[in-house]
């Protein structure tokens, strides 16, 4: 990466109801998130993504919602995306292969 995008890191953290993506941008204070609920049947059900101004442009929101896609996969499980911006990315990707039964369609 060059000095205008320094790397990024993003790490996950799981909690008793769900989890958290986080970015950091080194050098920078901000970082980005993308937050999620469990559901019974094990899908992950997306529920805010946050890129602070002070580190947007970079492509973090899209990175965070690569990674939840990538981990939902391995696990077998599927999406739920409550998040606008999640709902909007998951357009790209065949529905049923992601996306749990009662994801929106756009």
């Amino acid at each position: 990466m060059n000095a205008q995008n320094p790397p990024m890191t993003v790490t996950h953290k799981t909690t008793s109801t769900g989890g958290v993506y986080t970015a950091k941008v080194e050098g920078k204070s901000a970082s980005g998130y993308l937050e999620w609920e469990a559901r019974a049947d094990g899908a992950r059900i997306a529920t805010h993504t946050v890129v602070p101004r002070a580190i947007g442009g970079r492509g973090i929101a899209g990175l965070l919602v690569d990674q939840l896609i990538a981990d939902a996969r391995r696990l077998g499980v599927k999406v739920v995306p409550q998040c606008s911006y999640v709902a909007a990315s998951l357009t790209a990707i065949p529905i049923g292969r992601i996306c749990a039964p009662d994801a929106p369609r756009q």
